[in-house]
C-alpha cells in the first residue's frame, strides 16, 4: 500500500485543536478503521485516506454551520487528494465517504470505504473515550452536567444543548443500532455496555 504519510503529516498540521476533533481523535478512528477494514473487503488505502481528512473542516458544536462541516469536508479534501495524485475514482471514493459519515445527515453511506470510515468515527463516540469526549465537549460549550430533577431523561426529551447527560440519551446509546458492519457491531456493543455501566455508576452517586 502506497504510503499515507505526506497525507497524514499535512492532516497534523491544518486540523483545529477542538476538544472532541482533535488529531488524536483522527488517529483512533483510524486504528478503528484497520480493525474493521481488516474483515471487510475494501481498498484500506482509500478508507484511510477518507479517515485521515474526514474532520479536515470542523466547526464548534454550537455553532450552525457544524451540520455542513462533512460537507465541507468532503469538497476541501478532493483539493488536497489531487496534490497526493490520487485517481478521479479514489477521490470521489474517499470525498463521498467524508460527506456521508456525519450522524447529522442521518444517511447510510453507498460504499464499503464509507460504511467503514462511519463505523470507526461512531465507535470514538462511544466506550470510555466517548464519555471523556462528551463531557470535554459540554465543559468548553458550559453546558450543566445534568437536570437536577430528571438527570437520565425518564420523563423528559433529551435535551443535549442544555446538560451533557442528555446526550446519551438523544445520540450515544442509539449509535450501536445503526452500525453498519459485524465488527464495527460487535465493538459498538462492547463499548455502549461501559456507557450503561457509567450511567448506573453516575446514577448511584447522584
Amino acid at each position: 500500500m502506497k504510503s499515507l504519510k505526506p497525507l497524514q503529516l499535512e492532516v497534523k498540521k491544518r486540523i483545529q485543536n477542538d476538544p472532541a476533533h482533535d488529531y488524536s481523535h483522527v488517529m483512533r478512528v483510524y486504528k478503528n478503521a484497520q480493525k474493521i477494514a481488516k474483515t471487510e473487503k475494501a481498498n484500506t488505502r482509500l478508507v484511510l485516506a477518507a479517515v485521515l481528512l474526514h474532520d479536515i473542516v470542523q466547526f464548534p458544536k454550537s455553532d450552525p454551520r457544524s451540520k455542513t462541516a462533512s460537507v465541507k469536508s468532503a469538497v476541501l479534501a478532493q483539493k488536497i487528494l489531487k496534490k497526493y495524485h490520487f485517481a478521479e475514482s479514489e477521490i470521489k471514493i474517499i470525498s463521498d465517504a467524508i460527506r456521508d459519515h456525519s450522524y447529522s445527515r442521518g444517511k447510510i453511506p453507498q460504499t464499503i470505504e464509507g460504511k467503514i470510515l462511519q463505523d470507526a468515527d461512531r465507535l470514538d463516540a462511544l466506550g470510555a473515550i466517548g464519555i471523556a469526549r462528551t463531557f470535554s465537549v459540554g465543559g468548553s460549550e458550559g453546558r450543566s452536567i445534568y437536570h437536577d430533577s430528571d438527570p437520565f431523561c425518564c420523563t423528559r426529551k433529551p435535551d443535549d444543548h442544555s446538560w451533557t447527560v442528555d446526550h446519551f440519551y438523544r445520540k450515544l446509546l442509539l449509535l450501536e443500532k445503526k452500525m453498519n458492519t459485524k465488527t464495527g457491531k460487535a465493538l459498538a456493543k462492547k463499548r455502549t455496555r461501559l456507557m450503561i455501566e457509567f450511567l448506573s455508576a453516575l446514577k448511584s452517586e447522584i
